[in-house]
């Protein structure tokens, strides 16, 4: 696995923005049944989720910037990097960090990227920007982690309809030398690439009309090649293999224990899951960071959604050393030990639906 540590780079703010539609289960009871949506919903966590047909990951994390920009008082010209983290583009090309670049108003001496990572996505990113203000390529930079996956999925597929929702965040990162250093561990595991996996539409498949065909699969589910297919079953298995060993080593390399963390913030796929982690990390129930009731899984977002959701009053005013954990597909997984505070965290962004 990668290991690496950075001093001086910290954590100015961040903020998140969801679709003001609301999808709720007596939704769901109409498509997939009470019965069912009931069973899915006790497991998951999940009792609601913002979802559109028509905003882009692209709008949200636009909406997280706009207003973490504002609040935060960094002008766009300050910001020298940019980095979106999804895998719900808007287009095959150009790269949707040189439209957000424009929308934003941000210098044209800005450097932006894509990368087409989902569940550990966020981790990720903040890896990159770490090691680009670290090393002095820049000393401002966003991370914009936004996914509407939720669009990818069956509506007839109760195995992951039930479950995603749609989110878009900002974080602002900036050189401090008055700071603890982060330290982070990432790994990967592509023979678990088709657990989780929208196989048609990219250049390996691309689109045909076959694709686009749904056929019934596994206990009446149906779906086409163009959406979304998870394995949970491997994906759990997977996720109790690798995030424990992950969290321990992350642990150990920042030199701390369990007991000096104020919140593991995971990447919210599943409470039952989430839940699973935490007894087995012995991590205080208190401690381990649930937001999945309102939002459901928004793949990169979750983490800093969840940042913002159930830690932000804490952040705007103290100190707080977090885990953050991201894991799934790919297989992919990245965890960061960060020391957060003082930070600019605006109340939740409602972007309207047209």
């Amino acid at each position: 696995m990668s290991e690496v540590s950075f001093p001086g780079v910290r954590i100015r703010g961040v903020a998140a923005a969801v679709p003001d539609q609301v999808r709720t289960l007596a939704d769901d009871a109409k498509v997939f049944g009470e019965d069912e949506v009931r069973k899915v919903s006790e497991s998951a966590g999940v009792k609601q989720r913002h979802i559109s047909s028509i905003l882009c990951a692209s709008d949200l994390c636009f909406a997280a910037a706009e207003r973490l920009l504002a609040e935060s008082d960094c002008p766009a010209e300050d910001v020298d990097a940019l980095v979106f983290i999804s895998q719900t583009s808007d287009y095959i090309l150009p790269a949707t960090s040189c439209c957000l670049q424009e929308r934003l108003g941000l210098s044209k001496d800005c450097a932006t990227f894509d990368v087409n990572l989902g569940c550990s996505g966020h981790v990720y990113g903040l890896w990159v920007v770490s090691s680009l203000i670290a090393s002095g390529a820049a000393r401002r930079a966003l991370v914009l982690s936004g996914d509407t996956i939720h669009r990818m999925c069956s509506p007839e597929d109760r195995s992951v309809a039930l479950l995603f929702g749609d989110a878009g965040t900002a974080t602002l990162l900036e050189r401090c030398e008055d700071t603890v250093p982060s330290h982070f561990v990432l790994g990967t595991d592509g023979s678990g690439q088709d657990h989780l996996k929208v196989g048609a539409g990219g250049c390996r498949t691309p689109w045909t009309p076959a694709a686009l065909q749904r056929v019934e699969c596994e206990g009446g589910n149906k779906r086409g090649a163009g959406d979304l297919y998870m394995n949970g079953a491997e994906v759990f298995s997977f996720t109790l293999r690798a995030v424990p060993p992950l969290v321990k080593k992350v642990l150990g390399g920042a030199g701390k224990v369990i007991g000096d963390v104020d919140g593991f913030v995971f990447h919210q796929a599943n409470k039952f899951m989430l839940e699973h982690l935490g007894k087995r990390l012995k991590v205080p129930k208190d401690k381990l960071i649930l937001s999945l009731e309102n939002f459901g899984n928004t793949s990169s977002a979750s983490i800093p959604l969840a940042m913002v959701t159930e830690l932000g009053d804490r952040l705007r005013s103290e100190e707080l050393d977090l885990v953050l954990a991201g894991f799934g597909v790919g297989f992919s997984w990245a965890a960061a030990s960060l020391r957060c505070g003082d930070m600019t965290v605006p109340e939740l962004v409602l972007v309207p639906v047209p």
